[in-house]
């Protein structure tokens, strides 16, 4: 099964989700989005001490954590209808919803703050609709290798929506070819939109790159959000996790499997033959 087959995003059409009128004085959104467990925290925690504003409620994780209710509300309805277009309905819904929770978060902004934005990894999966209803969206899609999330002890985004995503395809398959098969269409459907629709406002960035070049990696992320990151100290800051690459240490067996799952998006991210990865 090649799970690049479909995407995971229905058809948002060119004005059918009226914009969010904000005026935060200060550019945004600026949003970190990724699958789950690519190690984003440390991207929140560089962007927040560099002046961007990702909220006041955050978890340990620093996920903005009304976002966060807001993607457990819609993601999976937004992905079950990506065989068409997005109903009308539910993007009214969404988009009355989303203001709310916009309007809330920018209630607390600083007067200290250089931009705003979120960090809600889950983000990626209504990528369209974020950014029809805010034009100005800038987007960080953070990737990591796919074979390593599939180890990890992080399930959160394949037990909830997993089913969504895939459908009836891979019910049975073990979790990690599961938990692969959604890394693979997610990020190929972000990584699609973002070379097609959001042109400069999309920032591709690969975990790997941030612990092997972090003060490059930190200098790229910085310009794209508008920061003064001091780029040294953050980059001092970045610790390699000792889970990068534990896949190698895994059955031959089931990493076939995941091969033969995802090799095309494992390939587009520079995962096979020590490619770094392109758009």
């Amino acid at each position: 099964m090649n799970a690049d087959a479909t995407t995971v995003y229905p058809l948002v059409p060119h004005g059918g989700v009226e914009p969010l009128t904000l005026d935060a004085g200060v550019p945004g959104p600026n949003v970190i989005g990724a699958t789950g467990g690519s190690g984003t925290r440390v991207v929140a925690r560089i962007v927040r001490e560099s002046g961007l504003f990702t909220g006041t409620r955050l978890n340990a994780y620093e996920d903005a954590l009304p976002f966060g209710d807001y993607s457990d509300r819609w993601i999976n309805d937004f992905a079950r209808a990506a065989d068409g277009r997005a109903p009308d309905e539910l993007l009214e819904r969404m988009r009355a919803d989303l203001d709310a929770v916009v309007r809330s978060h920018l209630a607390d902004l600083p007067p200290s703050a250089r931009a705003w934005g979120w960090k809600e990894p889950r983000s990626i999966y209504y990528l369209p609709f974020l950014d029809a209803a805010m034009p100005t969206l800038r987007f960080l899609h953070f990737v990591r290798d796919g074979r390593d999330m599939a180890f990890s002890e992080n399930q959160n985004q394949l037990v909830k929506h997993g089913d969504a995503v895939l459908g009836q395809e891979l019910r049975k398959a073990k979790t990690p070819v599961r938990s692969i098969a959604v890394w693979s269409r997610v990020n190929t459907a972000a990584a699609d939109y973002g070379r097609e629709q959001l042109g400069d406002r999309y920032l591709q960035v690969r975990f790997e790159d941030l612990c092997a070049t972090p003060a490059e990696t930190v200098r790229r992320i910085s310009d794209f959000f508008g920061l003064q990151a001091d780029v040294e100290a953050a980059a001092a800051a970045v610790r390699p996790p000792d889970t990068l690459g534990r896949w190698q240490l895994r059955r031959k067996g089931i990493v076939e499997d995941l091969h033969r799952t995802a090799e095309p998006a494992l390939a587009r991210f520079g995962y096979l033959e020590g490619g770094r990865g392109s758009t």
